[in-house]
């Protein structure tokens, strides 16, 4: 069950509109990486949870969170659009300072929103769940989560050099350092999960059912061999179950394919038969 206070987490206070600021900050809303994307993500794998509790109730205390940091950027949004000069918009091939200003605004905002925000992300393209990963195995969601709080909080810090608002830069240290916390927080459990259950998902697989003698080779398919000095080609594997080894020239280890004819009744195209005339051969 879930309860709203009216108080916001932290404060979402621009300093002054900026109806152009407001699509950019979409994307933190309802972009791939965005607040509304690790909100569902958390609580559904939260809600799926059949391990430890304490698991469970971790992914539901942040993705509760998650929900207030969706609440703070919708309403920095809609502040921002405030006085936003839609009425003009009509005027705008005939003024160009007022063309400047609308021709950066998402005109959805006005005309869909009526000067709020939308679960969208900054080009307009509506949020969309297969953002989100919940697959029952919780280090590889982890994992997942990890790199959502990653890609989350550079875009966040990118959004922060894009303005010079305090108000709005107040808001977006707050996030940071949030984020800052979220990838701290997946790697402690990643690092907790792997000491129990290993560090190559899934772990319940048995290695019977691999193919062993390239289970641990880098294999070079491009030119050049700088790839030989990276720590994935060398030594032993994170595992510790077995030595990388790098192979160079990595052999083809298939059958070529051939492909039987389609039946007619698919259509396909047909065999071609090439008929070699005696007079044609030199």
């Amino acid at each position: 069950m879930f309860y709203h206070i009216k108080e916001l987490q932290y404060n979402a206070k621009p300093s002054q509109p900026d109806p152009v600021y407001a699509k950019k900050l979409q994307e933190i809303l309802g972009g791939q990486y965005g607040e509304m994307s690790v909100m569902i993500q958390y609580l559904f794998q939260g809600w799926n949870c059949r391990a430890d509790n304490k698991y469970r109730d971790m992914l539901l205390d942040i993705g509760t969170e998650e929900m207030a940091h969706v609440e703070m950027i919708a309403t920095m949004i809609a502040q921002l659009l405030d006085g936003a000069p839609v009425e003009d918009q009509e005027f705008g091939a005939q003024d160009p300072i007022v063309a400047s200003v609308l021709g950066g605004m998402n005109p959805q905002h006005a005309i869909v929103n009526g000067l709020g925000a939308q679960p969208n992300d900054s080009a307009g393209y509506p949020w969309n769940a297969r953002y989100t990963i919940a697959s029952g195995n919780l280090l590889a969601d982890f994992r997942a989560n990890l790199n959502a709080e990653s890609q989350g909080r550079l875009q966040v810090v990118r959004l922060y050099e894009m303005t010079t608002d305090p108000g709005v830069r107040d808001m977006l240290s707050f996030l940071i350092a949030r984020d800052k916390m979220h990838q701290n927080q997946w790697m402690a459990a990643i690092e907790e999960l792997e000491q129990s259950q290993g560090s190559v998902v899934p772990s319940t697989f048995s290695p019977d059912h691999e193919i062993q003698d390239v289970a641990y080779s880098f294999m070079n398919f491009s030119e050049g061999e700088e790839s030989r000095t990276g720590r994935w080609a060398t030594g032993t594997s994170i595992d510790g179950k077995a030595n990388f080894d790098y192979v160079q020239n990595p052999e083809a280890r298939g059958q070529k394919p051939a492909l039987t004819p389609a039946p007619p009744y698919m259509h396909g195209t047909p065999p071609v038969e090439v008929n070699i005339h005696p007079e044609n051969i030199q």
